[in-house]
């Protein structure tokens, strides 16, 4: 097997931003996309500390601000930034990252991964403890990897994973039927929360186990001690977290807000202390100029946010391609993201997000033209009524995200004046939303969706025809294309980079063509906190990171 090195091996790793709200670290094709997507970079020191100008003091509460509401805080079984926030900081996972894409020991002190890429041996700490006591061990992970595989929306992101041996307690071998370049990425915290074995393997259903949500216990740095649905989570310090003398805090509390510009003002007066995911345009022009409060794009990386226009693919008429390039020749996606998004966002062509090393710009486009979209409609059969209509569609919108809504009216005006009448339609909460995908029960849908650092992992899902589920954040889209199917399994399963790239880099042009979605912009997302806030996490995965390491100056 091969020990994947220690991370002070490499030379540093310098990021070059490719938008206001993404970066990717700046190395040749080759040896990004080993770094990204083979994870073979391991690491056998502890996690290092933020450089700090002040030794980290003890105790005070941090009160994140939110919109987004969790159905409940298991990340093993649910995607998505409202349950990865507090996940991350109730469960710890295998492994974390730093903001140079390398992984860092967390529960694992240590991690080979073979040369064939077909296993993942991890060496577990002795001292690692569930909040009720008992010892985390090579069961728990067995347990955990097995039912992420089960129950997970991104079936892609552990699918080559066959069984998990455990020769001891403290050794945990993840064995493959195939090489899978993503299993070391798959160890992150917001995509590997280990489970206590002892409480989950009662037979209930994951998904909806009564301990995703009260009583729940975890390894992580803080434990629960309150979920009320859509107002707060409240965590408090785990003392016998096994980074000695971690987490500094004494309580992490998630309050969560309706809407934006109140989370905003928030800040301001001083009630909360950290704003994460922050896109608005005008919100992040009134942070920028608040004396008071630090605004950085760093800790997106790994999310890999694109924002875009899902199209129901399974029905009519938007199961007729012409629809749906008639739809993406009348917006115009400059005037969304100079306008509408005030600047901060960057144009979007396709599937994989500009700053990954298997983005390509050949894509298929289309450019602003309403005449040329009209007359594209009337060649397709859809010519207009006596009142000037074609047909009538709804479009809905993630609550909550990005100035969805504002670009959902946009889009409904832009339509109308190629005679499509579109209703825009509101969820009132993302539950509520993600009932809706998931029942397939939309024409339209804004969304943004997260690359998550590699595109078995994050891509993948959204594409497969094997992945058209009644779960949100799968192929909702019910776009069914075997060209597509093959490129992506043969994609999951190359170690070599190159080849890897090239699989994508066919995968991108068709699915450009066929238009399953429509790609907007990259989500421009920023942390915005309090100047007294220290050490706000800035790794790959910023804001679904634990914050063992945040403290109040």
């Amino acid at each position: 097997m091969l020990t994947t090195g220690v991370t002070n091996q490499h030379p540093p790793i310098a990021t070059e931003p490719n938008s206001r709200g993404s970066a990717m670290p700046n190395l040749p094709l080759t040896r990004r996309a080993t770094v990204l997507s083979a994870g073979l970079i391991a690491a056998g020191a502890l996690f290092s500390l933020p450089a700090s100008a002040q030794e980290p003091k003890r105790g005070g509460t941090l009160v994140l601000g939110t919109t987004q509401v969790p159905r409940h805080v298991n990340g093993a079984v649910q995607s998505g930034a409202a349950t990865a926030m507090p996940s991350t900081q109730i469960f710890a996972s295998p492994l974390r990252f730093d903001d140079k894409w390398n992984p860092q020991p967390y529960l694992a002190e240590s991690w080979k991964l073979a040369e064939d890429g077909k296993s993942l041996t991890l060496n577990l700490r002795k001292n690692a403890l569930f909040h009720d006591g008992k010892p985390v061990t090579s069961a728990d992970v067995a347990f955990t990897i097995m039912a992420i595989k089960a129950n997970h929306p991104f079936k892609t992101m552990l699918g080559p994973v066959e069984r998990v041996d455990t020769p001891d307690p403290y050794t945990a071998i993840i064995r493959m039927s195939t090489p899978h370049p993503a299993i070391v990425l798959a160890m992150s915290p917001a995509l590997c929360p280990i489970l206590p074995k002892h409480i989950y393997d009662d037979g209930k259903d994951l998904k909806t186990h009564p301990r995703n949500s009260k009583d729940v216990v975890g390894s992580g740095p803080f434990k629960l001690v309150e979920f009320t649905t859509g107002q707060r989570i409240v965590m408090e310090r785990f003392d016998k977290f096994f980074l000695p003398g971690q987490p500094y805090l004494e309580k992490v509390i998630i309050s969560i807000t309706p809407d934006n510009s109140s989370l905003t003002i928030g800040l301001e007066r001083g009630d909360f202390q950290m704003l994460t995911f922050v896109s608005g345009p005008t919100d992040l022009r009134r942070l920028t100029d608040n004396p008071k409060v630090t605004l950085t794009s760093k800790g997106y990386e790994g999310v890999g946010a694109l924002n875009w226009l899902a199209f129901n693919t399974a029905k009519k008429p938007l199961s007729d391609v012409r629809v749906r390039k008639a739809i993406a020749t009348s917006i115009d996606k400059n005037f969304i993201t100079k306008a509408l998004m005030g600047g901060f966002a960057q144009v979007s062509d396709g599937p994989i997000v500009p700053g990954s090393p298997f983005a390509i710009t050949d894509v298929v486009k289309y450019p602003y033209d309403l005449k040329k979209a009209a007359a594209m409609l009337d060649a397709a059969g859809y010519t207009v009524d006596a009142n000037g209509e074609r047909f009538k569609l709804t479009i809905d919108y993630l609550p909550g995200g990005d100035g969805q809504r504002t670009v959902a009216e946009y889009i409904r005006g832009q339509l109308k004046k190629v005679g499509i009448s579109v209703e825009v339609r509101t969820s009132a909460d993302f539950p509520f939303w993600a009932k809706r995908m998931a029942a397939h029960d939309f024409d339209m849908s804004m969304d943004a969706v997260f690359n998550w650092g590699d595109p078995v992992i994050g891509v993948a899902r959204t594409y497969l025809s094997t992945n058209i589920k009644p779960i949100v954040w799968t192929n909702t889209q019910s776009y069914n294309n075997p060209k597509v199917d093959d490129l992506l399994n043969e994609a999951g399963q190359t170690l070599d980079p190159v080849k890897r790239k090239a699989y994508y880099a066919a995968f991108q042009k068709i699915v450009t063509d066929d238009l399953p979605i429509g790609f907007i912009n990259v989500s421009p997302y920023y942390t915005a906190t309090s100047k007294k806030l220290a050490n706000v996490p800035t790794t790959i995965w910023g804001p679904l990171s634990p914050y063992d390491n945040v403290y109040i100056k």
